[in-house]
């Protein structure tokens, strides 16, 4: 049976809202990116322990956290960047995770990246021995903890057209590195999201994020976009899908770290999913 999860700093900063929203949703699991206006690889120990009582004591569990890592620029200190992921991998273990979100880097100077064409990003392409250096690494190191990453096709990293995210699942060729599939992401990237990124990611999908975006490139709710939402549930399902749905609306506003909907938006996108899971009578919790 599928599970509904979301990205729930998208309700409110404050995690007793995003609690109180998710319980009126009936969604059980949240994708832990940030509480009281911190990253959630910033929170204190002590936080970290508040979260976990709040969070059991709701019955809400931890399906995912909802890392930045990967999201810096290629030629950034990695040494440095790998003791934040330590961070991550610890903050997934304590909380009971079975896996950490990440990204593929960004090009050096991503303000002259955003002036080239999302098809051809020579500047990318340029450090991809370096991108599957730094991932292997993550991989490898996540498996010790017995950790999954699953690695989100996020615009304007390595991974974010179809191509280079197939590559660098193929070179990497580990069980504890898989993909998202963010369909919203790859229309923002120019890129068909269904059927053709879902079939060449197929081998390695195993988390999905749910999103939309019309032909305006304005974000909306699922099944009102270009994304094809009705189409790519039937066939999760018809696949035997039996993962997570994880809600990231972006609805209000779409930052480069972090998304935001408002409580009552995200209302919206939650009920927009869970009719559309009605309507094939595919079963959630």
């Amino acid at each position: 049976m599928i599970h509904l999860s979301a990205f729930a700093d998208e309700i409110s900063p404050d995690l007793g809202e995003q609690i109180a929203v998710l319980q009126e949703e009936q969604i059980h699991f949240i994708d832990l990116r940030g509480a009281w206006n911190s990253n959630v690889l910033d929170l204190s120990d002590q936080q970290l322990q508040e979260v976990k009582q709040a969070l059991e004591t709701a019955g809400i569990g931890v399906a995912a956290i909802g890392s930045p890592i990967g999201k810096v620029s290629i030629t950034s200190d990695f040494a440095e960047h790998m003791q934040r992921f330590e961070r991550a991998l610890y903050v997934a273990e304590y909380l009971g995770s079975p896996y950490v979100r990440i990204f593929s880097f960004y090009p050096p100077t991503l303000g002259e990246a955003l002036h080239q064409d999302q098809q051809d990003e020579p500047g990318i392409d340029a450090y991809r021995a370096d991108v599957l250096q730094r991932l292997a690494a993550l991989t490898e190191k996540a498996a010790k903890a017995g950790i999954t990453l699953v690695h989100e096709n996020e615009k304007m990293i390595y991974g974010d057209t179809i191509a280079r995210n197939v590559d660098l699942l193929q070179s990497v060729n580990h069980s504890r590195l898989r993909a998202v599939f963010d369909p919203a992401n790859y229309l923002e990237c120019q890129q068909e999201p269904y059927p053709q990124a879902y079939e060449a990611v197929k081998p390695w999908l195993e988390y999905v994020h749910v999103k939309d975006v019309n032909a305006q490139g304005t974000l909306v709710v699922a099944g009102e976009g270009e994304a094809r939402w009705p189409d790519i549930l039937q066939r999760l399902r018809s696949d035997g899908y039996d993962g997570f749905l994880s809600l990231e609306p972006h609805l209000a506003a779409a930052g480069q770290f972090q998304g935001f909907s408002g409580a009552d938006r995200f209302r919206q996108a939650s009920q927009a999913l869970q009719r559309l899971l009605r309507e094939i009578n595919w079963e959630y919790a």
